[in-house]
């Protein structure tokens, strides 16, 4: 990344870094490319500590049939290559990799689309040995058990302080909350008048926040789901489609309105007001906090332009990015690796990238 337009170079001329930990280790590259056999959406980089440079990134095909692939950074060929794939029903809406950093735990990926799906990586066969490349289904999970139509999931979070514990969006006004542990629902309410399009954990494992077609953002405590709280509502009622949560510092929050060229970022210790507006050129597609620093944010949009937001100025006006990457198309996706800080995914068109900031 570069505070001005990056173009393209060539992999020869591109700065590399030297990787640490063995003898006959290669550079890193700053940018690394992995081309897909379809249009690239929603992408969750892995957080297991043997799992490093690893990512799932799901197929838009307006058709029934559609894929997960798992990719990885071999060290050995230093690029971008598959490590397994499976068929999904409907485009995944969100992936997520279990918030697990140890190498015991089950290497589970959730999806939502028509239902909230675990699929387990790797599993081991009846002998104990793992199957490298493999991918199961592990469950299955739908509350709407009554009838044989379900109502499409818009987004879900993964709950990073307790791991049993997944909130998933729904377009019929509701959220659930599930157990994923006993494969059970905790709770379903009616989150707000529309349809609802994304959810998302503060720090700890009461506090999650939704948006939806109502334009609202509202705050719900799971140990009294009696109220919530409305912290913000657009002009006009707009929809809402993204919220964030800044995990280092649990005061702040960023959403994105349906078609605008703007994140809102929002304090809950003053409500209703947004702190700062950050904007592109066109319309974004994807916002994320950095995982490490509490003052850092990126976004992504139909201006092909990655950006890098520094927000400790505030409550001064944040004009213009600390970092920017421009890329050969309309970027859909943008995600932060928990695990390596210093690198971000992209996927624009049939392209996964990887970027070292």
């Amino acid at each position: 990344m570069s505070t001005t337009e990056n173009p393209e170079v060539p992999e020869e001329e591109q700065p590399q870094q030297l990787q640490q930990g063995s003898s006959n280790a290669k550079k890193k590259k700053e940018i690394y490319t992995y081309e897909l056999p379809w249009v690239g959406n929603a992408m969750s980089w892995s957080v297991r500590c043997d799992k490093r440079f690893r990512l799932a990134v799901a197929s838009y095909v307006e058709e029934y049939q559609n894929r997960v692939n798992i990719i990885q950074l071999d060290d050995e060929q230093n690029k971008l290559v598959s490590r397994g794939a499976f068929d999904h029903p409907y485009p995944a809406t969100k992936l997520m990799w279990l918030p697990d950093q140890r190498v015991n735990a089950t290497d589970l990926l959730a999806t939502t689309g028509d239902y909230l799906r675990l699929w387990e990586v790797n599993p081991r066969n009846k002998d104990g040995e793992v199957e490298d490349g493999k991918i199961v289904t592990s469950c299955c999970l739908n509350n709407n058990k009554k009838t044989d139509f379900c109502a499409p999931l818009t987004s879900f979070d993964w709950n990073s302080d307790d791991a049993r514990i997944v909130g998933t969006a729904s377009i019929d006004t509701t959220c659930s909350v599930w157990d994923i542990e006993v494969q059970q629902s905790l709770t379903q309410l009616i989150a707000h008048e529309k349809e609802v399009y994304d959810l998302a954990f503060a720090k700890g494992t009461d506090i999650f926040a939704s948006v939806g077609g109502d334009g609202s953002v509202r705050l719900f405590d799971l140990r009294s789901l009696e109220h919530s709280t409305i912290l913000f509502e657009t002009e006009d009622l707009r929809p809402l489609l993204r919220i964030v949560w800044n995990k280092q510092d649990p005061n702040y929050l960023a959403t994105i309105l349906v078609d605008s060229n703007d994140i809102i970022v929002l304090d809950v210790r003053v409500p209703s007001v947004p702190v700062t507006v950050l904007s592109h050129t066109a319309s974004v597609n994807s916002v994320g906090w950095a995982p490490h620093s509490s003052c850092h944010i990126c976004s992504a949009g139909d201006d092909c332009l990655a950006l890098i937001w520094d927000i400790s100025a505030l409550p001064h006006p944040i004009e213009d990015p600390i970092l920017a990457y421009n890329a050969t198309s309309h970027i859909n996706h943008l995600q932060w690796s928990a695990l390596q800080t210093d690198w971000i995914s992209i996927a624009f068109g049939n392209s996964v990238q990887i970027l070292r900031v």
